[in-house]
């Protein structure tokens, strides 16, 4: 109502503007009947009136619409308007929302294919990574524990590109369960060994055999590796130890991995966790990537857990994942 009364203001003071002007022009004719002259006023207005009445009836459920912002994009298309204007607009926002859903079908089925040809290819490549790693088995000469070095990154950076490639299918791919914390924390430190061994740096798994969390182990496989892999690449060569502990505070279980690294410059810690930000230390290490804080907080915050992350240059990092209890 109160859009139809701002949009008709124009209009009732060209109304006014005319019944003075007609007004006018019968006074300076001759015309001395006054109330004969506010009595066709009167009458000019109640016409008036009648035509607002008959078109705010007409036009209600455009006014409405345009007045509240619709659920969803069906809402706001009426099939049966009673007058042209609305009945034009309803049939023009029903062929948009046509072509919007066509462009919304091709654009998904393109995703999809994409995300197909991911998995596809990121599989693919898994093969030759382990022929490598059965030509460079048990080979103690330099260039082979190169060769092994180099085909661990790349496995790396293959599960980062397929975690990202399911992220997009966060839901059809996750699947809730109670995980005993400290043998995860143990097999992701399994996996890694051979990175400890070449970047001389030592784990340290004090997590209690007690402490079970509720979630997707194998996103918080991922999640615990991509941390994981950061704390040993930022330590490498330092022989300090990186250390898994767990406590509960609050109504929360904490798990924190903490390392004795390179640190991360306090500009740059509020800033970590956007995708592909490197910060000081991606200009040392040119294999950074900043995509890694970003998946941990993305998969995090769609698990329903929370992260903190405390650092100080030269003195190491401290990320502590929050499992609030359910």
């Amino acid at each position: 109502m109160r859009l139809f009364l701002r949009e008709h203001i124009p209009l009732f003071m060209f109304w006014i503007v005319q019944q003075i002007l007609v007004l006018l022009v019968y006074w300076y004719d001759g015309y001395d009947h006054p109330l004969t002259a506010l009595y066709a006023s009167f009458l000019s207005l109640v016409m008036f009136l009648a035509y607002l009445i008959y078109r705010y009836y007409t036009h209600r459920q455009l006014y409405t619409r345009l007045s509240h912002t619709p659920a969803n994009l069906k809402d706001s298309i009426y099939q049966d308007e009673p007058a042209p204007l609305p009945s034009a607009i309803s049939r023009l926002l029903d062929i948009q929302f046509r072509h919007y859903q066509e462009q919304l079908k091709k654009y998904e089925r393109q995703r999809q294919e994409h995300l197909v040809f991911m998995n596809q290819w990121v599989h693919q490549m898994k093969t030759p990574l382990s022929v490598i790693d059965l030509i460079t088995q048990g080979e103690d000469e330099p260039q082979y524990e190169n060769i092994s070095e180099e085909a661990d990154r790349m496995r790396q950076g293959l599960e980062m590109v397929l975690y990202m490639a399911r992220l997009e299918t966060f839901e059809q791919d996750f699947h809730v369960d109670r995980t005993l914390l400290r043998s995860l924390v143990q097999e992701v430190i399994h996996e890694n060994k051979r990175y400890f061994i070449r970047s001389q740096v030592y784990p340290d798994n004090q997590v209690n055999d007690q402490f079970h969390v509720t979630t997707d182990a194998k996103w918080l496989r991922f999640i615990l590796q991509q941390l994981l892999t950061n704390a040993i690449k930022y330590s490498s060569g330092t022989r300090s130890t990186i250390r898994f502990s767990a406590h509960t505070r609050d109504e929360a279980l904490v798990l924190e991995l903490r390392d004795a690294g390179i640190g991360i410059p306090k500009s740059d810690i509020s800033r970590v966790f956007r995708p592909f930000f490197t910060g000081e230390n991606g200009r040392t290490y040119k294999e950074s990537t900043g995509m890694g804080l970003y998946l941990v907080k993305e998969v995090l915050d769609r698990l329903g857990h929370d992260i903190e992350l405390e650092s100080k240059v030269n003195q190491g990092t401290t990320v502590r994942i929050i499992f609030p209890y359910s």
